[in-house]
């Protein structure tokens, strides 16, 4: 391994060879990761790197300036004024934002960007929590820790029947990317029907995929289990206020594994109050979640604090990802995680 990434950050590695500076801006924490080394030491086989920790940008503009290529999560943003004083040909971004893409891209810089890296952890926590929604294991749970659980008396009279299987129900999926194709393959073996609503996805697609393309009402309306997959962009905002909240049929399931700004929370608090709704919920308007948030005791609602994307497993993707972009584009190949022209609307 490269002693550069077990350095403190502004370190530089004597090991490797001085042709191609490379600079690493990643939290602290992900250098002495040992989970990462083996990614760090194929970065340090790629050329001289300097790791740093930069969360503004003056800094980090200093450091930028002499490398060729530069490695970090999605901050701190850059423009097209700040990309000029350097000689950057490659970025690699966990997420990138629009403005960051857009400067890239009329800067000639080849950007890419390992967002999916999240997908197979979100969308498998997604099919964990429908399935803790319907059976209520959450319930259960609980009141076993408590000694308040009821046992089954008088059966099958005892049984509610908001507890279901998941098997043959009528699933929505909102935002068809990374997180809903791979939850749509999760799907499968429970021989759901599957709806959809992505306005960018293609009829090939969503026929590839054997999901049916819809619009937003129509699948809210339908569907017993609805999931939140769509980006948080700023078209996206509030996507479910209280009139689409209020179309979710009587004790059906929303999942949000998404950002909290899909969803008036407000709203959904208030349909909650009734009582003939589920959510389950891993993304809050502020996190931490406040102590006081009404979400916290309000019954239907079942909560964790962001974890659905967060394994180590999707980190080590995310530098894969980015690792074989880098190759690609030394080699002047074709890159797989790209950001082109084409994407900027979904900015």
């Amino acid at each position: 391994m490269s002693p550069t990434l077990r350095a403190s950050p502004g370190s530089e590695s004597a090991h490797v060879s001085q042709s191609q500076k490379i600079l690493v801006n990643l939290p602290p924490s992900f250098f002495p990761c040992a989970v990462l080394q083996p990614q760090f030491e194929r970065l340090g086989s790629l050329g001289a790197v300097r790791t740093t920790s930069h969360d503004n940008l003056e800094p980090f503009l200093k450091d930028l300036a002499s490398v060729e290529a530069a490695f970090m999560w999605s901050w701190p943003e850059l423009s097209e004024e700040s990309l000029r004083a350097t000689k950057l040909r490659f970025l690699g971004q966990i997420n990138t934002t629009g403005l960051t893409a857009r400067a890239c891209l009329s800067r000639g810089v080849a950007l890419s960007e390992a967002r999916h890296c999240w997908s197979p952890a979100v969308a498998e926590m997604a099919l964990g929590l429908i399935l803790s929604g319907l059976r209520g294991i959450g319930d259960y749970h609980a009141s076993m820790r408590s000694g308040t659980e009821k046992w089954v008396q008088v059966f099958p009279a005892d049984i509610s029947p908001r507890e279901r299987e998941l098997t043959g129900r009528r699933v929505g999926i909102v935002g068809f990317g990374g997180i809903g194709r791979r939850l749509a393959e999760l799907l499968q073996p429970f021989r759901t029907e599957l709806l959809v609503h992505d306005p960018f996805i293609s009829p090939r697609v969503a026929e590839e995929a054997g999901v049916r393309n819809v619009g937003l009402h129509e699948l809210l309306s339908a569907c017993e289990v609805v999931v939140l997959a769509a980006p948080g962009s700023h078209a996206n905002r509030a996507l479910l206020g209280q009139a689409e909240i209020d179309l979710l049929p009587k004790d059906s399931l929303l999942v949000n594994v998404s950002r909290a700004s899909l969803v008036d929370t407000a709203a959904l608090i208030r349909r909650l109050r009734k009582g003939d709704l589920i959510a389950l919920l891993d993304v809050f308007d502020e996190e931490p979640l406040a102590g006081d948030s009404p979400l916290r005791k309000i019954p239907g609602a079942y909560l964790t604090p962001h974890r659905a994307g967060g394994l180590l497993s999707s980190v080590q993707r995310a530098l894969e990802m980015l690792l074989d972009d880098f190759e690609a584009f030394l080699a002047g190949n074709p890159r797989r995680y790209a950001i082109t022209e084409e994407m900027l609307k979904c900015f």
